[in-house]
């Protein structure tokens, strides 16, 4: 049989939030909790409305939305190149450590 996800972030599969709305985790911040899903990098864009629609065939209730949780702030690659040069600053200034090798081989 296979998988079925639903949500890429966190890999639940509708067989996991069948279970969850079986065990008895019929709100979706109940299911949510209880299974993960919602809480990756796209916090429940791509993945709330099945689930949602999965509570509301089985008789839950889909009508309070979930809340979100970001685990992180959005960066953007502009400040992620910004770090690296940051550490390379870092590297040149520590005392006892060796500059990098500049040879090729």
């Amino acid at each position: 049989m296979a998988k079925v996800l639903v949500c890429r972030c966190e890999d639940v599969t509708l067989h996991e939030l069948e279970e969850a709305v079986e065990r008895g985790h019929t709100d979706i911040e109940s299911l949510k909790r209880y299974t993960g899903f919602g809480t990756g990098w796209c916090q429940g864009k791509s993945c709330v409305a099945l689930c949602a629609k999965l509570l509301t065939e089985r008789g839950g209730d889909a009508s309070h939305p979930f809340t979100p949780r970001p685990p992180f702030h959005p960066l953007r690659l502009a400040d992620l190149a910004g770090l690296a040069e940051i550490a390379e600053d870092e590297e040149k200034a520590a005392p006892g450590v060796p500059p990098p090798s500049t040879h090729t081989l």
